[in-house]
């Protein structure tokens, strides 16, 4: 299986991550403008009947794609907010005990209940297990006497790729932490 590759805009700016193929495509469209990283890797094509020679091409683990006059790139301010991803940049630590625990024990908990006025967006959302989620109830963390460990902040985009892709190679990640806010949890600023 190979790596996704890591798209940049033209300027550095970190857009998304691509499968192989889409990259692959990219370079065959003289769409890619400069790579960056370590690693590459080959890919094998077909052979040509009249010369007998395999076609191959090579592709970076970063690339920056230059814009195309049809093609509008939106950028997004604010990242979606999945629980695979909070829970990611929370480090599975419940942020009212402190315990690290598997997804399928913890939850997403709305520092200020949606039902008094929370929202549902990064800066409102901690991870909890379900035994402190419980406790907490519809109640903020001061009325239930259940001070936060940390507080719920909005990660940048380069900080959202890096906590949405589980195989992420050291040269992507070196990439990415040059643009982290210095707000990740410990995990991802060794």
């Amino acid at each position: 299986m190979k790596p996704l590759i890591l798209r940049l805009d033209i300027s550095g700016t970190p857009v998304t991550w691509l499968p192989w193929q889409d990259a692959v495509s990219l370079y065959c469209r003289d769409m890619v403008g400069w790579t960056a990283g370590d690693e590459t890797f080959t890919f094998h094509g077909g052979t040509n009947r009249k010369s007998g020679l395999r076609s191959a091409i090579s592709v970076n683990s970063i690339i920056a794609v230059k814009r195309s006059r049809n093609h509008k790139h939106t950028y997004r301010n604010v990242p979606p907010l999945t629980n695979r991803e909070l829970f990611q940049r929370d480090a599975r630590i419940c942020m009212y005990c402190g315990a690290r625990h598997r997804d399928s024990s913890l939850t997403r908990d709305h520092v200020i209940p949606i039902s008094r006025g929370g929202t549902d967006r990064w800066s409102n959302v901690v991870t909890a297990c379900r035994s402190c989620n419980t406790r907490k109830g519809n109640r903020t963390p001061e009325e239930a006497r259940m001070p936060l460990l940390a507080v719920p902040y909005v990660p940048n985009w380069a900080e959202y790729l890096a906590l949405s892709n589980r195989k992420i190679l050291t040269d992507q990640m070196e990439f990415l932490k040059s643009q982290f806010s210095g707000r990740m949890m410990p995990f991802y600023n060794q």
